[in-house]
């Protein structure tokens, strides 16, 4: 079976707020998968937190990426393989508010 190739979530620019979602698939009858994740920085060097699971909740232990630095006027990469289903969220932001922009993109798969 075939997933539609979509970007899934932004580009969003992150808050200083850690808890904000950044992503959720929010249907039961579908599933993504998470392919690339971009985060661009247009202004001074700057870190995010970006965590994997409940909605509004940045638990230890659920970390993707902890205050990690992105240099001035540059861009990170991650190509990861997350199934994501209704019940996964991403959740994130910044060190500095509207400095870093997030783009998730990957493919969708019906149930």
């Amino acid at each position: 079976m075939a997933g539609t190739i979509k970007r899934l979530a932004g580009p969003l620019a992150l808050t200083t707020t850690y808890t904000t979602n950044v992503y959720n698939n929010s249907s039961a009858l579908i599933y993504d998968v998470v392919r690339h994740i971009h985060v661009a920085n247009k202004l001074a060097t700057d870190t995010f937190r970006l965590y994997l699971g409940l909605t509004g909740a940045n638990t230890a232990g659920t970390e993707l990426f902890y205050n990690y630095s992105v240099a001035a006027n540059s861009a990170y990469d991650y190509y990861p393989i997350l199934k994501m289903t209704s019940a996964d969220f991403l959740v994130g932001g910044a060190a500095t508010t509207l400095t870093l922009v997030i783009t998730i993109e990957g493919e969708q798969y019906v149930v």
